[in-house]
């Protein structure tokens, strides 16, 4: 797993926002089960973290790639919440975690 910072000058007059990309490698034999765990436990979890704005899961078009976008409100929390997705869904998880960035948010539309 890589944790990487990315940071540059945001839009001006726009709030301080951070986000922590991540990625998963999902076993597709166990598609099913992989949803259940981010209805069922990924979500929530994400919900009660300190200062989550919101976020989106994605996944891949044919392959077993996931992508997360998981935005807060100040960069303390987006590293916290990239610490605790270092730490890697539980033993037997139908996911690997692939990778966990850190980035200021610098636009939007």
């Amino acid at each position: 797993m890589r944790r990487l910072s990315c940071q540059s000058g945001r839009e001006e007059g726009m709030d301080a926002v951070h986000a922590v990309v991540g990625q998963v490698k999902i076993d597709t034999s166990r598609e099913e089960e992989a949803k259940k765990l981010l209805d069922e436990m990924v979500l929530p979890t994400s919900k009660a973290m300190a200062g989550f704005q919101g976020g989106y899961w994605a996944r891949a078009l044919g392959s077993d790639s996931g992508h997360s976008l998981l935005l807060f409100d100040s960069e303390d929390n987006a590293r916290a919440a990239a610490a605790r997705m270092a730490e890697g869904p539980p033993p037997g998880a139908p996911t690997t975690l692939v990778s966990a960035t850190v980035c200021e948010v610098i636009a939007q539309a």
